[in-house]
Parts: C-alpha cells; sequence; structure tokens
C-alpha cells in the first residue's frame, strides 16, 4: 500500500469515526441540527488526518437516508430497530449507507470498518452482530460483487 493510499484510508477511517460519534448523538438525542452534530465532533480539532468531505458526506447522507437505511436493515435483524444499542444501529446505519452510494469502496472494507468500530465504541459480542447484519446485506445491494469472489 502506498503511502497516498494508506493515507487516504486513515482519514476515512478518521471520518467514520467521526460520523459514528455524531450519529450516536443524533439517535440519542434527535433534536441536533447536523450543523450542530458537525460542530461538535470538529470543536478543537486542528490537525488530525480526517477526510472532511467524507465525514460530511456520511453524516449528511445518512441522516438524509436514515429511514429508508433501516426500511433495507430491518429483514437481516433478529431483534427490532429499537432494541439495538445507538452505536450497532449508527455502525449499520454507516455500512449500509456506504454499501450504496460508495460503490468504489470493496464490500469488505466496508464490513471491515464497520466491524473495528464495533470493536472500538460498542458492547463486547457487538462486532458479530454488525458483521452478521452487513454480511447478509450485501448478498441484496451488491450481488454481483458478492458472487464475483
Amino acid at each position: 500500500m502506498s503511502k497516498d493510499t494508506n493515507q487516504l484510508a486513515v482519514s476515512r477511517r478518521n471520518a467514520r469515526e467521526f460520523a459514528l460519534r455524531a450519529l450516536y448523538a443524533w439517535l440519542v438525542n434527535d433534536a441536533s441540527s447536523i450543523d450542530g452534530l458537525r460542530s461538535q465532533q470538529l470543536l478543537g480539532i486542528k490537525s488530525l488526518n480526517i477526510d472532511l468531505n467524507y465525514f460530511d458526506t456520511m453524516l449528511r447522507g445518512v441522516i438524509r437516508c436514515a429511514p429508508d437505511l433501516d426500511e433495507i436493515l430491518s429483514p437481516h435483524l433478529d431483534r427490532a430497530l429499537k432494541s439495538l444499542s445507538p452505536i450497532e444501529h449508527a455502525v449499520l446505519l454507516i455500512g449500509s449507507f456506504e454499501m450504496l452510494e460508495q460503490k468504489q469502496i470493496p464490500y469488505r472494507v466496508i464490513i471491515n470498518e464497520a466491524v473495528e468500530l464495533t470493536k472500538s465504541y460498542g458492547g463486547t459480542d457487538g462486532y458479530k452482530f454488525v458483521n452478521g447484519v452487513l454480511d447478509k446485506l450485501v448478498a441484496t445491494i451488491r450481488p454481483k460483487e458478492l458472487n464475483a469472489h
């Protein structure tokens, strides 16, 4: 992996992490504005390697598409959406949004990033749940890519 590719991966990983934190706040306190969530996450950040465009795309896109994403996710869940932890829910929203809207990113990268976020922020075995749901989702969203592997 080249230095530029590695830096892009790190800046995207940071963008996902900040989007997760903002989406968590949005899910817990639905009254927050997108601009307020964005500002809250980036307050005091000066030199962190973060892809701000990707962060904005993820935050705005997930919130805009959340009802549709929830509908796409629901058939693959073993419990009601309301019973998901806000972290698991936010990670699943990010993963499903990326699968739908970021076709240039391989689904395996999306799932791996979602699992890593859940390991860092979620409950003990939350990453297993997220992995299972996103694995099932690939078959409906990206069947050609799945079959190619």
